[in-house]
């Protein structure tokens, strides 16, 4: 008896060290289950066995392990986790036979008894461990030796629990705040204090062109090779200078930067990115850096917004000044006092005094139409009765006696219906096409203005024979302040708001516009639709 004794309780020892050690090594809750689990079946000679543990959102308990039962069964042994009647001692233990020999009966496993193990950390109770056995059991000192031990396991696994679900709450954190890094439209980048770089996000990715699995392990300078730096100091230079300083840990850094090519990658687009990045360090309990979190924005359309004001204020002060200009050169000639001017040149004078008045006017208001657009005030004087075809016809004429060089052909169908619009509106839209078909056509030719009725909506278009719009040019041809680059645009006056105000018009009336190079020859053609009813 005595050495039978010796060798259970060497064997207790082993599990509980396998335990210690599983504990120790393994996180993940079900391998950690199922390892005590195995362990207290065969400790006791059982046949199979059931860890459950309590579902606090459904105050249930719910089946995380199983050993020595097909999955196929388990579900015979739930009666077994159901809640108990307010019953005590030798009562419950009976219900609990009960329940088991009629689960036995179900799955035919010879099972005749059952050890039910609550793991309780604190005072509450996170779940059960029953330990089913076959026939009478083992000895007496056998049987001690291992509820006590058995009681040890489900303690164990009680810290298991709580250790696992600590994991596990980590981890959820950790995946959550890996997504919130991912999915963040501003660029997002870890460093370790050689600024060699350990997370690289999707935004960043789109911002440089560097895929994140080709950017995490280069260093910051192979990434963020400044082509121009618009700050003092770059990253490097900083840390070379003793950065992070007492009292100023962030770091802002400001400049161009080259985006990175790649003919067989559509993501690496090429060109230049203006990029403001925040570098704020992590720092341990020993004031030493860990880490460098980097916050990046994108400020490509910030500059793009300043060059358009520079350009702005160039183009309409050159704008302004011309007519101004002719005005008072004009005005001026007249009032001179030691000539006698004849009633032809007088009525010539103040015809072009009359004519640049009118462009100083339209200029202003296409200006004051821009500041409306952004403020949100831009508003439509609506009817239902307005006539294109008419609209159209008046402007030709107004434009055929500007220019001899070119000619004009109107097709209208003769069913062509009154629309729903702003009549002056859409009077500024075709001043605005057939103008730009006169002034981008140097050589003349024929412009050429078609409608044509759909079911739900109208077409208008205008076609040029002038020199088309390159593909550079194409995808700003609707920005405000946006002219074609190229020899005639420099030479022709305009503001570069035309084809802004135009575009913001037909969509203010539900429409919409777009332009494509003639196939069969050479020129553009501008095409505008709008709905046929309000």
């Amino acid at each position: 008896m005595g050495r039978a004794l010796v060798d259970v309780r060497v064997l207790q020892r082993e599990y509980l060290l396998a335990i210690s050690r599983a504990m120790t090594a393994e996180l993940e809750l079900p391998e950690v289950l199922r390892l005590i689990l195995k362990s207290a079946v065969e400790l006791v000679a059982g046949r199979a066995g059931i860890v459950a543990l309590q579902d606090d959102q459904e105050e249930q308990l719910r089946v995380a392990a199983v050993y020595g039962i097909p999955t196929t069964l388990v579900e015979e042994f739930y009666p077994l986790l159901t809640e108990l009647p307010p019953l005590e001692g030798a009562e419950q233990e009976a219900e609990l036979t009960r329940r088991l020999r009629q689960a036995a009966a179900s799955v035919d496993l010879g099972l005749t008894r059952m050890i039910r193990l609550p793991m309780v950390m604190g005072e509450q109770v996170v779940g059960v461990i029953y330990v089913f056995l076959a026939g009478q059991g083992t000895g007496y000192y056998i049987r001690e030796d291992a509820i006590a031990l058995l009681r040890a396991f489900a303690e164990q696994a009680a810290i298991a629990v709580r250790n696992a679900r600590l994991y596990q709450q980590i981890y959820q954190e950790k995946q959550r705040m890996d997504a919130i890094v991912e999915q963040s439209a501003d660029g997002v980048m870890i460093l370790d204090p050689d600024l060699r770089i350990k997370e690289f996000n999707k935004a960043l990715s789109l911002m440089t062109g560097w895929r994140p699995e080709e950017a995490v392990g280069r260093y910051h300078k192979e990434i963020f090779a400044w082509q121009k730096l618009r700050t003092d100091m770059d990253l490097e230079t900083a840390r070379a200078s003793g950065w992070p300083f007492p009292g100023a840990a962030h770091l802002y850094v400001e400049g161009d930067l080259q985006r990175l090519y790649d003919e067989h990658d559509p993501m690496a687009v090429g060109g230049m990115v203006s990029l403001g990045i925040t570098y704020a360090p992590l720092m341990d309990e020993n004031g030493r850096m860990t880490d460098i979190i980097a916050g990046v924005r994108d400020l490509t359309r910030y500059r793009e917004e300043e060059e358009l004001q520079k350009t702005f204020i160039s183009v309409v002060s050159h704008e302004l000044k011309t007519p101004v200009s002719i005005i008072k050169g004009y005005a001026g000639t007249l009032r001179r006092q030691d000539a006698n001017w004849s009633p032809e040149i007088v009525e010539e004078s103040l015809t072009v005094i009359e004519e640049e008045a009118d462009n100083l006017t339209n200029l202003i208001d296409s200006l004051l139409e821009v500041s409306r657009l952004q403020a949100g005030n831009f508003n439509l004087e609506i009817s239902d009765d307005v006539m294109l075809p008419r609209i159209v016809k008046r402007v030709v004429q107004r434009f055929q006696t500007q220019t001899d060089d070119h000619t004009f052909a109107i097709h209208f169908p003769e069913d062509f219906p009154p629309i729903w619009g702003d009549e002056r509106r859409l009077t500024q839209v075709m001043n605005n096409l057939i103008s730009n078909a006169i002034k981008y056509s140097p050589e003349g030719g024929e412009v050429v203005i078609r409608g044509e009725v759909h079911p739900r909506h109208v077409t208008i278009s205008v076609r040029d024979s002038g020199l088309g719009i390159s593909e550079q040019d194409q995808h700003k041809i609707f920005q405000k302040f946006s002219r074609l680059d190229n020899a005639l645009s420099r030479k022709t006056e305009g503001t570069g708001l035309g084809l802004y105000l135009t575009k913001a018009i037909i969509e203010a009336h539900n429409g919409r516009i777009w332009f494509h190079n003639n196939p069969d020859g050479p020129g553009t053609t501008f095409t505008f639709s709008l709905p046929r009813d309000e």
